[in-house]
């Protein structure tokens, strides 16, 4: 593990995508940034994943973070928004692959906990906790990019252990990884 990295934590959304990054020094976290993609102007669906695609591309090209922590879609009862949420999710992650940027995948629940150690706590509870912790003058009007920096922290949080989410280092390790989803 080095001593000195970024990461980059994504919050994959169709509407709003959220990103936030620390970096991290002698075991320290210490923010950088976060802000969000709006995306509610577009119609075309695919504009939006081609946009995310691209944004995520650019925070990669301009920050060089070395791990991307990333929100997974939680399950609700709205395929098709589930569907969104995981075609934005896997664009993202496509976006860090083909920089070969190791991918961690985190549960909205596992965010939580990491954060506030409550798993079912609110946007509003983790923004506040995260401007707690990392020293935040305000917050933003949208908690999307919150959410992104939350996934970031959480990966702080757990860096060195066990990993509960998936993690890809590269195309290989995500084919290896996951046969059915290849055809």
């Amino acid at each position: 593990m080095k001593s000195e990295r970024i990461i980059l934590g994504i919050d994959p959304g169709t509407t709003i995508m959220g990103f936030g990054l620390i970096k991290v020094e002698n075991k320290q976290m210490k923010f950088m940034q976060l802000n969000e993609l709006q995306l509610s102007k577009y119609s075309d669906p695919y504009v939006k994943l081609k946009l995310i695609f691209e944004r995520t591309i650019e925070l990669i090209d301009t920050y060089h973070p070395d791990e991307i922590a990333i929100e997974a879609p939680f399950f609700g009862k709205n395929v098709q928004s589930m569907l969104k949420l995981g075609r934005a999710q896997g664009v993202a992650m496509a976006a860090g692959l083909s920089r070969d940027i190791p991918i961690t995948e985190y549960l909205p629940k596992k965010i939580k906990m990491a954060i506030t150690g409550n798993g079912n706590a609110s946007k509003e509870q983790v923004a506040k906790m995260l401007q707690s912790l990392l020293g935040l003058k305000s917050l933003p009007k949208n908690l999307d990019s919150t959410d992104g920096l939350a996934a970031a922290v959480c990966h702080f949080y757990n860096s060195g252990k066990t990993q509960m989410g998936k993690s890809y280092s590269g195309w290989a390790a995500f084919v290896k990884q996951n046969p059915k989803k290849i055809k």
